[in-house]
Order: C-alpha cells, then structure tokens, then sequence
C-alpha cells in the first residue's frame, strides 16, 4: 500500500491522491442538503485533499475487517459524499464494485447481485435490511457496512470505518488488468449481464473523455449519473451531486438543476436525454437560462433534435451540446455536437438515412462487418463491409470491456477474438460514411428480414415520424425471418389519435403516402395504431419492440 503506485501499476483511484497534491482546497464533491432560512440550499462538501483522506481512512477499515484484492462488494448507496468517498475507498482497497442501476426494478436488482455473487455490501439500511431477509441466497456476503444506522444486522457503519486511523496513505498494488467493477446493462434486448470493468478500462476512459471534450481540472460538473462523480474526481473536476433520483430522470426537476448550476458557477453537466428534456422545456416556458454551462453532454437514450435545439438556446451562446455514444460494454465510442446535428445531419436522418453518432474516440477502431446471427470466433471470421453498406459494427480498444462475469454464455455472442485484442460486437447496425462517421440504424435484432431483402427500424421509423399526428412509429416484422411482413406501427400524439371510422381511413391514406414517397418503405402496406408503446421506464425512449412485434402478430390473426 502506498500513495504513489509502483512502475506498471494502474488503479484509477491514483488520480485522486494527484489532484489533491495539485489543488488540495478546491472543492471535489459537492452535496445538496436542505434549505436555510435565507431560502438559500446548503451544502455538503469535500476539498480534494479530504476526499483523499477521508476514502483513505474508508480503505483502512475496509482492509481491517478483511476485504482484500478482488472481494466484490456491492454497492448501493445514494449520490453524494459517501458514494463518491466509498468508490474511492473501496477502489483503493482493491476490491470490486458490483454497481447495478435501480431503475430496473427489485426483481431484476435482486437477481443480478444473486448472479455476482458479492462478499459483502455497502449499502443504505434498507438494502441491508432486504439482505439480511434474504441471506439464503447472499450467504457469501460477510463484510457489510452501513450507510447510515446499523439496525438487527452486524458489520460497522461507515461512521465507525471513517474513525479507524487511517495510517497514511491507503492504494493496492492493481495492474490494468485486474478487475474493478462489475457494471450491468440495462437488459433491455435480454437478460441484464454483469461486465467486468478492468483498472485499466476506467483509466482509459478518463482520459478519452478528458482530451475528447478538452475538460480542464477546476471546472464544475453537475452529473446527472452517478459513476461520472468518480470520473469529475479524476479529472480534477468539482462533482455537484444534482438533487434528483437517478433512477427517474424523467421526473427530475428542472428548478433544482437551473439552482445547481446558479450556484456553483457550472461548466459541465452529464445526464440522460431525459432530464434536458425537462430542462429545456422549462427554460423555454419560463426564460430561463443556464448561461455559464458550455458543455452539456446526454448519453443512455435517443436525443431528439427538440431536445438538442432547447438546450442550445439556453446554455452559453458558445456551448455546445455532445451526445457520445456507446454501450456498457464499450463508452465512449463516438460523440458528435448538437451544432453538427443541427446544421446537417438531421435533414438526412429525416430521409431515412439513419441517426449519425459521429466520429470515433481516438482510442477506439471500429469495422463494420456482415451480420451474422450466431458467434464469430475470430476477427478472420468477420467479413469487413465497404463503407455505406449497412451491417452490425464492431469495437475495439483500451475503454472495451473484454467479457461478461454473469450470463457468460453471451461472451461467444458478444466477443470476437483477435490475437490479444477482443473485439465487442455492439448489436447496433449502420454504416460507416466517406468522413468515418457511424450512422445508427437501429439493433441488429430489431432488422426485419423480408423476402425481397431487409429493412431496419430508424431509417424506415423516420419517414413516418414526420407526419404532424405520429408521436413515434415502430417498425416490427411478423412471421419467420426471411419472409416476415413488415408492419409499422404508429402512436398517435396525445389528443391526435382519430376517433371516428373515416379519421382513421383518412390517417392511414396518409400515411400510406408517406410510405409510398420513399424507396425503403414504398413495399410496406400494413399499419396499425397502438395507443401507448411500450418503453423503458427510465428514458421512456427505448422502444420494446419485441412486444409491439407480438402485439401486432396478434392483431393480423384475429
């Protein structure tokens, strides 16, 4: 253990103890409390050089109670001072974060950490207590630490591992390969998986992150996910923790955001399409505006270009909107600005050209290769397609995760080995253009496979999406693939839907107008209206097309 790491070692929670050394009183996470009586919000914070300290004691007590290299703790705590203490801590420590998002829900929740199998939790009471309930299926699970107070279940709280004497600077001797965290995905096309996040994946997405966007220690982030305090910290970066539920986005409120950001002078802020949604919409409406952020970065889900014109307009007149994209498996992969959006690429999208992503991260290659629905052993496996082919795109690269710990069936589907590199299949299909950028067409497992060839669901989606009354179309195929019938299917926008028999003669003309003027759908004469898609619950953007495809299924029969 030591404050500086040895040559060869890589653990990302070095970069903590560096920023300290560099600006030690700037402040590096800060918590909203409630309001005093000015009506002005108090806050929670920690300088960097606390921060340093306060995860070091954190390290010391983890080590003391037996958590060693590589015991997988979970951790579910809520944003603020203690996560952010925590992450470091137990990163310092060696051991591995199991991180799982609680918008999926407590089935899916429970599940997951059954399947990673954690020695031990850091968490609030009320998980501890529901692990406790529940010890038959977490029996592995013996250093526990509360956040908060210890109820009928042993282990300290992280009060009494904050009191251990800390004994000098706390830092395990990690390598860029040994494991970190385990972060699941969403599960939103299958089954969520746990994937293995290394010291030296994090390392590497710092700094892409960094030299991709120019991010500059002492500036003030407000991050709306609660992994990119870890990554403000890193880079040098004030964290103000938003007042907001992480799991709900979409019910964040806009007021708090706009406070945060008045009150500590913000230049950046990180959050998922759903909350500028909110935000801009609020601006618009009231005046507001947000006038020292110039840099709002979305990821997670879709940005409409609403979305993106309303937040242009309401941050700094020099500021620009980012939407980098990528998986849990790989982030970041490409970003492009809401200026390049705006200025060009929605018109095509609009045609049916797809949703550009932009150009590529500097550590990433990428290929797109023909589709194949089974396993690609290795990279000679994979047929390369020129560019403006539509297929599945592949990723390598230092941020690329090499394998699943949980459901690891899906390496041989996810995975494509090549010499010592491993190449990560992203399941979404779209093409490379004459500038190298990807242009998103939708997921691999979505394509509608026909008899006279195959469709995709963005480019297609897009040419129905223009009519004044469609809130948003899915396309969906029925039957077998390779003779499936195309079917789209449209949601109304609330107070659009057509009431009476010749409304909905009418709106279906149309729309078989719209599909007639473009050659990818001029073929497709099947369409239903279905009065609410059903979506993911955090974004509501992902649409579950499965379902729909079902639905539909159901429908043509009766």
């Amino acid at each position: 253990m030591g404050s500086r790491p040895t040559e060869g070692a890589v653990n990302i929670a070095a970069r903590l103890p560096e920023m300290a050394r560099r600006q030690p009183h700037d402040p590096a996470v800060v918590e909203p409390l409630g309001y005093g009586r000015s009506g002005r919000r108090r806050y929670r914070q920690l300088s960097f050089s606390q921060l340093d300290e306060d995860s070091d004691c954190i390290a010391r007590g983890l080590r003391r109670m037996g958590v060693a290299a590589g015991t997988r703790i979970a951790l579910l705590v809520r944003p603020g001072v203690d996560f952010v203490s925590l992450v470091f801590a137990l990163f310092k420590a060696g051991a591995v974060i199991i991180l799982i998002d609680p918008g999926m829900g407590r089935r899916n929740l429970v599940r997951c950490l059954e399947d990673a199998r954690p020695r031990g939790f850091a968490a609030i009471p009320a998980v501890q207590a529901v692990r406790a309930l529940l010890r038959g299926r977490f029996r592995q699970a013996r250093y526990n630490v509360t956040v908060g107070r210890r109820w009928f279940w042993g282990g300290p709280t992280l009060a009494e591992l904050r009191s251990t004497p800390c004994e000098g600077p706390q830092l395990a001797e990690t390598r860029a390969g040994d494991p970190a965290a385990i972060i699941f995905t969403t599960g939103s096309t299958g089954p969520p998986k746990g994937v293995e996040f290394t010291h030296g994946n994090f390392d590497a997405q710092v700094e892409q992150i960094r030299d991709f966007y120019g991010i500059q220690p002492g500036e003030v982030d407000i991050p709306g996910f609660p992994l990119f305090g870890l990554f403000n910290c890193a880079m040098g970066v004030t964290a103000v923790i938003p007042d907001m539920d992480p799991a709900r986005p979409a019910e964040v409120d806009p007021r708090k955001i706009l406070e945060a950001a008045r009150d500590w002078h913000a230049t950046q802020s990180f959050g998922s399409p759903a909350i500028w949604n909110r935000v801009g919409r609020y601006c618009e409406a009231n005046g507001a505006s947000l006038p020292t952020l110039r840099r709002v970065l979305s990821a997670g889900a879709p940005v409409p270009v609403h979305v993106l014109r309303r937040m242009k307009a309401c941050i700094h007149p020099e500021g620009d909107i980012h939407t980098p994209y990528g998986a849990t498996e790989s982030l970041p992969v490409a970003s492009i600005a809401a200026s390049e959006v705006l200025a060009e690429t929605a018109a095509k999208t609009d045609q049916g050209a797809g949703v550009c992503v932009g150009r590529r991260f500097s550590g990433i290659q990428w290929r797109v290769i023909r589709a194949v629905d089974g396993p690609i052993p290795g990279i000679g496996d994979a047929e390369i397609l020129p560019r403006g082919e539509i297929g599945e795109l592949i990723v390598a690269g230092p941020v690329v995760t090499r394998r699943y710990v949980t459901r690891v069936e899906a390496n041989a589907a996810g995975k494509i080995a090549d010499g010592g590199r491993v190449w990560h299949r992203m399941g979404d299909a779209g093409y490379l253009d004459d500038q190298d950028r990807f242009w998103f067409c939708g997921r691999m497992a979505h394509r509608v496979r026909t008899a006279a060839g195959t469709k995709y669901t963005i480019p297609c989606e897009a040419i129905f999406n223009r009519h004044e009354a469609v809130a948003r179309s899915a396309l969906v195929g029925v039957g077998e693939p390779g003779r499936q019938r195309p079917v789209i299917l449209l949601e109304p926008l609330r107070g659009k839907a057509p009431q009476t028999e010749d409304q909905h003669r009418e709106f279906i003309e149309e729309i078989r107008g719209l599909a007639a003027s473009s050659p990818l759908t001029a073929d497709i004469d099947t369409f239903l209206i279905h009065p609410s898609f059903p979506v993911d619950i955090r974004h509501n953007a992902k649409i579950f097309r499965e379902k729909l495809a079902i639905w539909a299924a159901g429908r043509l029969v009766g």
